[in-house]
C-alpha cells in the first residue's frame, strides 16, 4: 500500500467504547508493537524468526500524554518508546501549557528531543459543551477550567472561533518551547477548520522560510521524513522546528 509513517498505540480499554461485549486483547502493547516493527525494518524478519522478502521501511510513531499523573514518570515512559523505535512522539490535546512546559524540560533535559520528533496535540473546541463532553468523557483528555469558563463567556454562535483562537494562541506558545518540533492539529468533525489555523498561526510562512536543521535520531537506519505544514489535505502535523 505504500504506507511508511505507522503510529503504535496500546489504545484505549474498552469499557471506554459502545460494545459492550468488545474484549481485552493483551498479546501487544506499544512497547512491544514498536520492537515489531522495528525488528521487521531494521532486521528484516517477523519476531517468529522468519525472513521477510522485502523489509517495510517503516517511520513508527508513538504516543505520550503529559498531562496526566504521574507526571514525573511520563518521561520516562517515552525513553522506553524512544529505545523501542519510536521515531516521532504525537502527544494529547495541549491545553495546558504550564503542565506541557515542565514536561518539556525535563524531556530536553533527558535529551530525548536529540532522538525522536516531537509533535505537541492541539486542536480547536468548537464550544463549551464539547469541552464538557471531551474532558469527562475522552480518556487521556485534560482541559482546564480556564479553558472552559473563557469558551463559556462567549455567546454559543462565537464559541467555535474562540476554540480556533485559543489553538491559534496554543500553537504560537508551543513553538517557543525548547524541544518541540511541531504540532499535530486534531480536529475531530471540524477538519474544515484546520487550513484556517494553519494560515492564523502562521504555520505556512514558517514552511516557506524554513532552513533545513540538524535533525534527531537513534540509530534505528529508518529513512526521515518530515510532514510540513499543509503538506497533504489528510495528514495535519506540522513541522516548525
Amino acid at each position: 500500500l505504500g504506507i511508511k509513517n505507522v503510529l503504535c498505540l496500546t489504545g484505549d480499554d474498552v469499557t471506554a467504547g459502545d460494545q459492550p461485549e468488545a474484549k481485552r486483547v493483551f498479546d501487544l502493547d506499544s512497547l512491544q508493537l514498536l520492537h515489531t516493527a522495528r525488528t521487521m525494518r531494521d532486521q528484516g524478519v517477523f519476531l517468529s524468526g522468519r525472513t521477510l522478502t522485502t523489509p517495510p521501511r517503516f517511520f513508527l510513531g508513538a504516543a505520550a500524554n503529559p498531562f496526566v499523573p504521574p507526571f514525573d514518570w511520563r518521561p520516562h515512559r517515552l525513553a522506553k518508546k524512544i529505545e523501542a523505535g519510536a521515531d516521532f512522539i504525537q502527544t494529547q490535546y495541549c491545553f495546558d501549557l504550564p503542565r506541557l512546559r515542565e514536561y518539556m524540560r525535563r524531556v530536553v533535559d533527558m535529551g530525548l528531543h536529540e532522538k525522536a520528533y516531537l509533535l505537541i496535540g492541539v486542536g480547536p473546541l468548537r464550544s463549551e459543551k464539547a469541552a464538557e463532553f471531551m474532558r469527562t468523557k475522552v480518556p487521556g483528555v485534560w482541559i482546564p477550567d480556564a479553558v472552559v469558563e473563557r469558551l463559556a463567556k462567549r455567546p454559543k454562535r462565537e464559541q467555535k472561533d474562540e476554540g480556533m483562537r485559543i489553538c491559534v494562541e496554543i500553537i504560537e506558545q508551543v513553538r517557543e518551547m525548547e524541544g518541540v518540533h511541531g504540532v499535530h492539529i486534531m480536529a475531530y468533525r471540524q477538519e474544515e477548520t484546520v487550513a484556517e489555523i494553519v494560515q492564523r498561526a502562521g504555520l505556512l510562512a514558517l514552511r516557506h522560510g524554513h532552513h533545513e536543521q540538524s535533525r534527531p535520531g537513534h540509530g534505528h537506519g529508518a529513512p526521515r521524513q518530515q510532514t510540513r505544514a499543509g503538506a497533504t489535505p489528510t495528514n495535519h502535523s506540522a513541522i516548525i522546528e
